[in-house]
């Protein structure tokens, strides 16, 4: 998956500087992909980047016009709708799509508080001797630690940190056993007992190429805590929030195309982004045997709204290809993705083609709904040795005390980084993924929710409703007609 890789240490830079380089490596998956390093030999700083070329990450590092401040940063940014660039057929290339984030962390010393997207980066700022190693709020744009004692370790992917300490590959049971109950490995834990997952919202500063101290920036009670609203002052505060957020996610000078299910998520964006016709290329995953209703939905939303529509089948070729794609999965995806989800890596390859980035409706039935996949499971009995059993048992146990949280906080810091991040890594490594249903401002207004917003699909039938620009494009989406599409 594109992202960063590092060492921040005091060994010797020809040392430091071949293990950056077998790191890198592990990295570089797709041709498609631009990689770099950077070093800072006084401040111990070894880091390198992989990006998909053309995306808003790729041109680093960044720096400002002295060179003392200098940031490489993995993911997508959506602070404020005026720093994304406007579609353009020639983008300048000496404009980096990222270039102001050098001059909002010169600005702001709550850096990187402010910011919206699913990122991590590291900044050096030579004039304080610090580096700061920072991830997004969620923790979805995940990156791998390991805290030696000659050096701290960093990756976008866990593999990289093991293709430098091979003898990091002994297996941490408790992972596993919850890997086994849930799908995923809870909270900041990994399949490997020395490897770590960078906490969510963590500012780490580096001093002398050592950790000087380990900080958050954000803590969910800031979201938790606020004062609920009743439905209807709660509906035109998500309104606005929605309708403010989302053109910032249509942004760019990538072409973009939308997958479409047959779900509310995708109306909700289609009814409130006014569409150029024939502007935004849209596609639903399908199956070789026969339409399902996410097809034939989608074609009538797609056609409603003047865009064209394609089906990704997944079919003859993908079967002809299994063995390739499932080992790719899981090794693509340091095992957080199994082979069920090898055909989610066949049809981004395809949706490739269509458009370098993706817009879905991911995680607005959760976010908005409350929708759980995060579940535990109880393995048939003899499946496994009751002495790694204990530990599949034990991690069951713990869901109880999760699910008391709030449930949006549940939805996107839980739920989302932990058991769909696999999915995301995979995806990832093919296009960019965007999601209006993680922004910052829409998810914090969701925390104010009347608890009985969760039960029904009211608000987003409304939403659907307001946004739709006439009544006749709103019978055809399905507003009056939904509980038969879904």
């Amino acid at each position: 998956m594109p992202g960063i890789v590092g060492l921040i240490t005091r060994m010797p830079r020809e040392q430091a500087e071949q293990e950056l380089g077998r790191m890198l490596a592990v990295l570089r998956h797709e041709p498609f992909y631009e990689t770099g390093m950077w070093v800072d030999e006084s401040l111990g700083v070894y880091v390198a980047w992989v990006a998909i070329k053309n995306s808003f990450c790729d041109g680093m590092p960044l720096s400002n016009g002295r060179a003392d401040t200098v940031l490489v940063f993995s993911g997508e940014e959506f602070s404020h709708t005026k720093n994304a660039r406007p579609p353009a057929r020639d983008p300048e290339p000496e404009v980096k799509p990222g270039s102001y984030l050098v001059q909002l962390y010169e600005e702001d010393s709550s850096f990187p508080a402010n910011l919206n997207g699913r990122f991590h980066g590291l900044i050096v700022d030579r004039s304080r001797g610090t580096a700061m190693l920072f991830n997004d709020r969620y923790g979805m744009h995940r990156l791998y630690y390991y805290e030696a004692r000659e050096a701290f370790y960093f990756a976008a992917e866990s593999k990289a940190i093991l293709a430098v300490r091979p003898e990091l590959r002994s297996p941490d049971f408790q992972g596993l056993g919850e890997l086994v109950a849930y799908g995923c490995v809870l909270d900041n834990r990994t399949l490997f007992r020395a490897i770590q997952v960078l906490p969510s919202a963590a500012a780490w500063v580096f001093r002398n190429g050592s950790i000087a101290r380990k900080t958050m920036y954000f803590r969910t009670e800031e979201w938790e805590e606020q004062p609920q609203l009743d439905s209807e002052a709660y509906y035109q505060e998500l309104r606005g929030a929605f309708s403010r957020s989302l053109a910032r996610y249509f942004n760019g000078h990538q072409p973009i195309a939308l997958s479409i299910t047959g779900g509310l998520d995708t109306r909700m964006i289609l009814a409130w982004q006014k569409l150029q016709p024939a502007s935004t290329p849209c596609y639903t995953f399908g199956s070789m045997y026969r339409e399902c209703r996410d097809v034939t939905v989608g074609r009538r939303v797609a056609d409603a709204c003047r865009q064209s529509h394609h089906v990704i089948p997944v079919a003859e070729e993908f079967l002809s290809r299994f063995f390739h794609y499932a080992k790719r999965t899981v090794y693509l995806t340091d095992g957080c993705a199994d082979v069920s989800r090898s055909p989610d890596l066949y049809v981004q390859e395809k949706a490739r083609e269509i458009a370098p980035v993706r817009i879905a409706g991911t995680y607005g039935s959760e976010v908005l709904r409350g929708a759980r996949d995060f579940k535990p499971w109880q393995p048939s009995p003899g499946l496994f040795r009751q002495e790694f059993l204990s530990h599949v048992c034990a991690a069951g146990e713990s869901y109880a005390e999760l699910v008391r949280r709030h449930p949006v906080a549940f939805a996107v810091f839980k739920q989302a980084p932990w058991y769909h991040y696999g999915v995301l890594a995979l995806e990832q490594t093919q296009l960019g993924v965007r999601t209006p249903f993680l922004d910052n401002d829409f998810v914090r207004t969701v925390f104010r929710a009347p608890k009985t917003s969760f039960a029904s699909n009211e608000v987003c039938l409304r939403l659907i409703a307001d946004g739709t620009w006439n009544c006749a494009v709103s019978e055809r989406i399905g507003v009056s007609r939904v509980a038969r599409d879904v």
